[in-house]
């Protein structure tokens, strides 16, 4: 045998010795020994945290403290209610089905276990230790201890308190002493503590009144309280609060709890819309539930708030609010007669003032009071911006050089044709967008198109600059991407969208391009937790010279065009008007250097279940348009928010003017000085082929789930803009044909 073979020997016989030491080590005996004295070793911890930790007394919880709102200088706004909302009851009088269905819900082995769940505890605590949240799986005494005793820490140190002081309250408390205290401490949603508050704030009952049905959906809230809540949820949150109730229901009929063919006649109870909680009349409702909506954008949950402790100063500027609220009853309300006329009742304003510079909201209008009507309707998002979109069309336009279909750079001079029902020319969808009162006109400019809000001049320019392309600039600069298909129709501002949100566009071309996000919070400060304020000025989404070149087109909207209701020297200002299809919204949204706001009308139904309505007939003075009541309010506000105006005048830079030459031949149409050569039909909708056309029932990616807390249930009009001509009233022409009604 050769030197090499007996080095290979002597390596196997090394590594023979090496695993048979191994195997020494780690023998089954001495595994399974190794198992069961950590087994002892953790029994013997847990004995000791057993005798160690004793049940405490009730934490402060009980004894909440409010939040404290106040606007920009320091000044009291609200304050929350000092005490949580819950009034204590006794189990008795809570009907047994409805006790029956929260345990069904919850913990179906309530009546037979020790009170605590050592699987779900184990993945509380591994979650906690990896980072994954919350744990879940608790039964209902530990939730009881943990709301009663302990904290919502989610740390180990407090679960396994929780597992303990749980299996000690078990041994030592009645099962239904338990469920009383677990009913009147769990956190149900809408500030509403305690199965009482949630019976009066979700059905208008008392506890005692609720039926198995009621008791179902409250117990399946509990999961996920602000995301089922049914005035919020999105279709996604409704599809699982509803399983998650038949899921309860279906528990109760399997523990005999209930009969199965009283289950099957069982229909889902929706329940009530919600209401402001007290002291919250006016507007200050509003902006306190606007700050607490940009605060749980910014993660502090609706336990943490309900929990109180805060002190939140917003960037609401108290006199510029309060002249809000006049310009509106001034200009608006003093000119309603909300008991006798039926469409003055369906009318609702809302606006959003934002100063351009820093992003910060300084005056907000949400409706004629958050106790009487809850929506907001400065950030409901379920109308239409109609025409107000077209500046975002030619910055579109701007942004990406686009040009004609003869090959002309469009610019503020550029040469469109404004035939009305033109169709478009380079589109796969046919669309022909008709003119307001389908008046047409000859050979008008990109500025002249503007003035007029000519539809088919936009109509082209979105197919020339296509709808991608301007739907990408669009979500740049804040439009929301709700309902918002890539479609010729979206020139007409087809799309669904708030005053907050237009606000915060228009801020952005007032800006010169630089992205302005509005925000309402200035500081939220609370002893235990940190939230970062939003940064309401981002970077540059649009070049200076595309903004720049659309303020200069929207100056002259202002000072001879279709918002010239809202034209005075005190100022410099830039704006579009707006009104969707058959007279449902009117716009005006507008800007100073200053100051940027807009302001819009929406028809709502005064019948159960809300709905879109038609504003024609407003305050009786016919067509409801956006250079009406809306641009009066923007320039009675306006004028003075800037304390009786401003000198500032607009600096602008890098105005692209376009092409001068005709580039398209005109049509044998009427001009704009003439009558139309036909009566305007009954229905004059813009053509489009049907599988282009806006769907009147949304899918369901574009129903409630994107719509605003509290929105009412009518699905919102996505069919095209007929106008948007917006001359103030008595200047149109043809003003008396009403067109889409």
């Amino acid at each position: 045998m050769g030197r090499a073979d007996a080095r290979r020997a002597q390596g196997r016989e090394a590594r023979r010795a090496k695993g048979g030491g191994i195997r020494r080590l780690f023998t089954w005996r001495k595994i399974l020994g190794t198992f069961f004295g950590l087994c002892l070793l953790g029994m013997g911890a847990l004995a000791a945290l057993y005798m160690y930790v004793d049940v405490p007394e009730a934490n402060a919880q009980a004894e909440k403290q409010s939040n404290v709102y106040k606007y920009s200088d320091g000044t009291l706004l609200a304050r929350s209610n000092s005490e949580v909302n819950r009034e204590i009851v006794d189990l008795g009088v809570v009907p047994k089905s409805v006790q029956h269905a929260f345990v069904a819900a919850e913990n179906k082995s309530f009546y037979r276990d020790q009170g605590v769940d050592l699987k779900g505890t184990a993945r509380g605590v591994f979650n906690t230790l990896s980072g994954k949240g919350k744990q879940g799986g608790s039964t209902i005494t530990q939730q009881y201890v943990k709301n009663y005793y302990l904290t919502q820490d989610q740390t180990v140190t407090r679960k396994l308190k929780e597992l303990v002081i749980s299996l000690k309250v078990d041994q030592r408390t009645e099962k239904d002493d338990i469920l009383a205290g677990y009913l009147n401490t769990v956190y149900y949603g809408r500030g509403a503590s305690g199965i009482q508050a949630a019976a009066q704030a979700y059905y208008g009952v008392d506890a005692k009144d609720l039926d198995t049905s009621q008791g179902a959906y409250l117990a399946a809230l509990l999961q996920a309280p602000s995301q089922y809540d049914w005035a919020n949820a999105t279709p996604t949150g409704k599809k699982l609060v509803k399983e998650r109730w038949a899921y309860t229901l279906n528990n109760m009929v399997d523990e005999g709890w209930l009969d199965r063919a009283e289950r099957d006649k069982m229909t889902f109870p929706v329940p009530d819309s919600p209401k402001a909680a007290p002291g919250m009349e006016g507007q200050t409702g509003y902006l306190v539930e606007a700050a607490n909506d940009e605060m749980k954008r910014q993660g502090i949950t609706e336990e943490m708030l309900d929990a109180g402790g805060w002190t939140v100063t917003l960037n609401i500027d108290k006199k510029r609010q309060k002249q809000l609220e006049k310009s509106v009853d001034r200009q608006l309300e003093n000119q309603l007669d909300r008991k006798n006329n039926k469409v003055d009742a369906t009318v609702q304003a809302g606006a959003t003032s934002v100063d351009p510079k820093t992003g910060k909201v300084v005056a907000l209008y949400g409706g004629v009071g958050a106790t009487e009507h809850w929506y907001n309707n400065a950030t409901r998002q379920d109308y239409q911006p109609a025409s107000t979109f077209k500046p975002l069309v030619l910055a579109s336009a701007l942004e990406n050089g686009s040009t004609t279909q003869d090959g002309d750079l469009i610019g503020l001079n550029t040469v469109y044709d404004g035939t009305s029902k033109r169709p478009v020319v380079g589109s796969d969808t046919p669309f022909a967008p008709q003119n307001e009162d389908d008046v047409s006109y000859d050979s008008p400019t990109v500025q002249k198109a503007m003035d007029k809000s000519i539809n088919s001049v936009f109509a082209q320019m979105v197919v020339d600059v296509t709808p991608s392309a301007v739907k990408k600039t669009a979500l740049d600069m804040g439009v929301p991407d709700k309902n918002f298909p890539e479609r010729p129709a979206i020139t007409l501002g087809t799309m669904n969208a708030s005053t907050w949100d237009m606000a915060g566009v228009y801020a952005t071309l007032d800006n010169h391009g630089k992205k302005v996000t509005p925000t309402i919070v200035k500081s939220a400060v609370h002893r235990d937790r940190t939230m970062e304020p939003v940064d309401g000025v981002g970077g540059q989404v649009i070049s200076r010279a595309s903004a720049d070149t659309v303020t200069k087109a929207l100056t002259e909207v202002v000072d001879i065009g279709s918002g010239r209701e809202a034209n005075t020297s005190a100022y410099d200002a830039a704006g579009k008007t707006g009104t969707s299809e058959n007279n449902k919204a009117a716009w005006f949204t507008a800007y100073t250097p200053e100051l940027t706001t807009a302001v819009a009308l929406f028809g709502e139904s005064t019948k159960d279940g809300g709905g879109q309505v038609s504003l024609t007939g407003t305050a009786n003075s016919g067509r409801a348009n956006g250079g009406g009541f809306p641009a009066k309010i923007w320039a009675d506000y306006t004028l003075g928010a800037l304390g009786g105006g401003s000198d500032a005048a607009f600096d602008l830079e890098g105005v692209e003017r376009g092409e001068t030459a005709v580039t398209e031949t005109p049509s044998a149409t009427p001009s704009e000085t003439e009558e139309p050569s036909e009566t305007p039909s009954e229905d004059p909708t813009p053509s489009e082929t049907p599988s282009e056309t806006p769907s009147e029932d949304p899918t369901p990616s574009e129903t409630p789930s994107e719509t605003p807390s509290g929105t009412p249930s009518g699905s919102p009009s996505t069919t095209k803009d007929p106008e948007d001509g917006d001359q103030p009233p008595g200047e149109r022409p043809g003003s008396d044909s009403l067109l889409g009604q």
